[in-house]
């Protein structure tokens, strides 16, 4: 399930998404379950007498595994007079048995994770001297590997007529307080010789960033701005503008900085974009229930609507810096916990770091965990269960190669890149109590100094220690913060991060993908 707004919308959507793999694993694994590889390759819409475009399939697996002789086949015999397919690079060793068909193998061993990534087997996509405007067809991409069974992918790939979108290369400056309302230009310019037909924004805004008002032909999703979709025709040399109206949450961290972009496609390009999200499970949101935003003409200095693709994307986007002011803080809180159990047991706890706020935590554009979660396991017991994203410590060295292993007496895991106030995120430790030792006792320590990224402005740093406690006498202990108070009360629904965020069509077509590793930490409203 994705949460905190399909988790800061795709962990910055400036060209950037998510793709899971699409089969759901049962609640008990059958044993000696096959592995199955998984392969998408993103429908593609290429302006016609353009170099065209760069890309490649997103690989993932059912579970880890290293495979030899992972081999990518593109079948384009569909594409014949359309789009032509061609290795990008001598990196593999790529041959063509037949017209129509490449077939490209890597001589090393690879990984495959449940999360898919792209970057393997990139292809140049090139329209085809005749191909013109409305021309489509098929590329079926199929991945193998040595002992495994093969997975196929058919993309659709398309001609469109080539524009220039534009957007201002400059941002808008902006100061404002948490709760403050404020105004930011949404503004188009056709910078080729093509009449734009349509066009659609994306927007990638910070999580305090949220609109003033909705609009029927915006989508919006957890009362955040996801898209917008203009019909109006802008000829070349011309631009349109609109200034939108946005409110920064009361929960946002002051003094700091919030930042939101958008990003122009056309409307063939969004189609490939959406179909992309729809894959992977995702929704661009539902549309707002407002009147139609209009997208009006503005001067400019810039000198049957079919399909169309821009044959400029590096000047698609554009946006805002808001500079946030007053004061606004975080309190964040260690969540400890009471244990009960006899020798030999195997006992959870559930312990980590809690948000009392008032303001939110945002290290989306950074990446950085929001804080750092140490687990020192209580005397007489055995960490025997570790999640992979804690790392056994010693001082400020973190053994990454030995990440989730068990037996290691302090660890150091990880949370979110983003906490909301209220919001718990837990670590489950599995802990076997070799001796019942009374008032046996552990420690999470979180905001733990160290020359590492992290958030170092905690409101209250006093309750940044709490207890893990194993078979209290009397039954009284443990709790959040300081270690007193009853047991952990665990209640809301639990929810996952992304599973995987593997490549992105990119919006804008240009290159590169960003890929972000499952994490497994829990997540407690």
């Amino acid at each position: 399930m994705l949460t905190h707004s399909t988790r800061r919308w795709l962990a910055g959507l400036g060209v950037a998404g998510a793709f899971v793999a699409a089969s759901a694993s049962p609640a008990v694994a059958a044993p000696e379950a096959p592995i199955e590889l998984g392969v998408y390759f993103s429908d593609t819409t290429i302006a016609a007498e353009s170099e065209g475009k760069i890309d490649s399939p997103l690989l993932f697996a059912s579970e880890p595994v290293v495979v030899e002789g992972l081999t990518v086949t593109y079948d384009y015999r569909d594409l014949s007079g359309v789009v032509q397919v061609k290795p990008e690079s001598s990196s593999f060793d790529c041959k063509s048995p037949e017209a129509g068909v490449l077939v490209c193998t890597d001589p090393f061993e690879i990984g495959l994770e449940e999360w898919a990534f792209g970057g393997l087997f990139e292809v140049a996509l090139t329209p085809a001297a005749k191909a013109a405007d409305g021309d489509t067809g098929n590329l079926k991409v199929t991945v193998s590997a040595e002992g495994l069974a093969p997975a196929s992918h058919t993309a659709k790939l398309r001609i469109g007529e080539g524009v220039d979108l534009a957007a201002p290369g400059e941002e808008t400056n902006i100061s404002s307080a948490p709760g403050g309302t404020f105004s930011a230009p949404l503004t188009l310019s056709n910078a080729g010789k093509t009449t734009a037909k349509g066009a659609v924004a994306v927007f990638d805004l910070d999580y305090a960033i949220r609109p003033d008002k909705q609009y029927s032909n915006c989508t919006y999703e957890d009362g955040h701005l996801r898209t917008c979709a203009f019909d109006e025709v802008t000829a070349a040399g011309k631009a349109r503008s609109v200034s939108l109206s946005y409110v920064l949450g009361k929960d946002t961290y002051a003094p700091g900085s919030e930042y939101g972009y958008y990003n122009w496609m056309t409307i063939a390009e969004f189609e490939d974009f959406n179909a992309y999200l729809q894959a992977g499970g995702i929704s661009v949101g539902k549309p707002g229930n407002g009147p139609v935003l209009s997208l009006p003409e503005v001067p400019s200095e810039m000198g049957a609507r079919g399909f169309q693709a821009d044959t400029d994307p590096m000047n698609n986007w554009s946006g805002m810096n808001v500079k946030v002011t007053g004061k606004n803080g975080t309190d964040l809180v260690a969540v400890g916990g009471q244990l009960t159990g006899k020798a030999g047991d195997v006992v959870t706890a559930s312990v980590g770091v809690r948000n009392d706020g008032p303001a939110a935590l945002d290290f989306g554009r950074s990446g950085t965990p929001v804080t750092k979660i140490d687990i020192a396991v209580p005397a007489g017991t055995t960490a025997v269960e570790v999640p992979e994203f804690c790392a056994p410590l010693n001082g400020d060295e973190q053994d990454w190669e030995n990440a989730g292993k068990p037996g290691a007496k302090l660890y150091r895991c990880y949370p979110d890149i983003f906490i909301g106030v209220g919001e718990k995120q837990l670590v489950d430790i599995g802990l076997r109590i070799d001796k019942v030792i009374e008032n046996a006792a552990g420690t999470v320590t979180i905001n733990a100094k160290c020359e590492c990224d992290g958030f170092t402005e905690d409101l209250k740093p006093a309750n940044d220690v709490a207890k893990i406690l194993v078979n209290v006498a009397g039954g009284t202990g443990g709790g959040d913060g300081d270690g007193d108070g009853g047991t952990l009360p665990i209640t809301g629904q639990s929810t996952g991060l992304i599973a995987g965020l593997g490549a992105l069509l990119l919006a804008a077509g240009a290159g590169g993908y960003l890929v972000a590793k499952r994490r497994r930490t829990r997540f407690v409203a």
